[in-house]
């Protein structure tokens, strides 16, 4: 059984107080599935994140290019995971520096990149404008809320004049051509915004789900965009399953055979295809959206991967990116449980 979105008071309380909270009124210290060896291995990882950050609030990765406003965003998201905001928790400050460091990225067009970086800023707009939507419905500075409402419209804008006439998005504002993975980017940007009380035109997003569907092909895989044709690709069709849910389609059986079709291909070892930590973040959001049975299975045989690959440093290496990447995406897998971030809750 899936279950509708909701507002969480739980978003506004640091993991920490949570766990302390429960344990003095008798309650079980953890959510379902996750123990002391997973938390610490959390708390390994969001040290190194706050380790790594540098003095303007951003970080980078170390791959296949800076991508500063992406990597800073999925650090972020990591981050507010743990139930810290950029005035409370545990890791406010960088939480705080991550913030300011994007809403100065945001430039007067509206898009949110450092241009001399990022060749492909429609990554890092999608991911930045969902990490900010996620800070304004947390945030009860009103100074900041300001600034970020102001930034999240002109972005939301952005997205919506950049959609193509088939209803995606490509690596660049000025581009009319789509593909998967930049369309499932910007879809989440918005649901996130919409959750947050930023007006985001409805159409916008239908048209955007209408993409997604046409991309669809018969044995349940999702094309890497609407006019390339031939096989599915694994990952995309992840992350297609979980903007679907994003956008309320709970029951639609393309998100259902998409569904299986990423279970058969994508084993959690990652010994399926590439682009394993890409892939499990949209898989892991999509089957915590299912309920707690599927989620148990695979939620359990994810967090013992991970703590194996988790490195001394407390970090992961992702798909060759960087450490930044592969540990913000392994704390978001890890933290779904606490049902912190709104945009991931159920």
């Amino acid at each position: 059984m899936i279950h509708r979105l909701r507002p969480s008071l739980l978003a506004l309380a640091p993991l920490p107080l949570l766990c302390s909270g429960m344990a003095a009124q008798g309650i079980r210290k953890f959510p379902p599935g996750v123990d002391a060896k997973i938390e610490a291995s959390i708390k390994r990882g969001l040290d190194y994140l706050v380790r790594t950050q540098d003095r303007q609030g951003a970080w980078r990765a170390q791959g296949y290019g800076a991508y500063p406003t992406a990597m800073t965003a999925l650090a972020g998201m990591a981050l507010i995971g743990s139930g810290s905001t950029p005035t409370r928790g545990k890791y406010w400050r960088s939480v705080r520096k991550a913030t300011e460091f994007l809403i100065k990225a945001a430039g007067p067009d509206g898009v949110i990149t450092v241009t001399a970086e990022e060749g492909r800023s429609m990554y890092g707009h999608g991911f930045s404008t969902m990490f900010l939507a996620q800070v304004y419905g947390m945030e009860v500075d009103s100074k900041l809320q300001k600034k970020l409402h102001t930034v999240l419209t002109k972005a939301v804008n952005v997205i919506c004049r950049s959609q193509s006439s088939a209803g995606g998005w490509y690596y660049t504002p000025e581009s009319r051509a789509d593909e998967g993975s930049v369309t499932v980017t910007q879809m989440q940007a918005l649901r996130a915004c919409r959750n947050a009380g930023i007006v985001v035109p409805i159409k916008t997003i239908q048209r955007a789900v209408d993409y997604i569907r046409k991309s669809a092909n018969s044995d349940g895989s999702i094309r890497y965009s609407l006019r390339s044709g031939g096989a599915g690709r694994p990952a995309i069709t992840a992350a297609a399953v979980a903007v679907m849910y994003n956008a309320g389609n709970y029951d639609d059986p393309i998100a259902a055979k998409a569904l299986k079709y990423a279970e058969r291909t994508l084993p959690v070892n990652g010994s399926g295809q590439g682009h394993h930590f890409y892939a499990q973040l949209y898989m892991a959001q999509a089957i915590y959206q299912t309920g707690d049975k599927r989620w148990a299975k695979y939620y359990s045989r994810m967090s013992n991967w991970l703590m194996r690959a988790q490195s001394k440093d407390g970090s992961w290496m992702g798909d060759g990116v960087g450490q930044t990447y592969g540990t913000a995406i392994a704390l978001t897998i890890l933290q779904l449980p606490y049902s912190l971030v709104p945009i991931y809750q159920r």
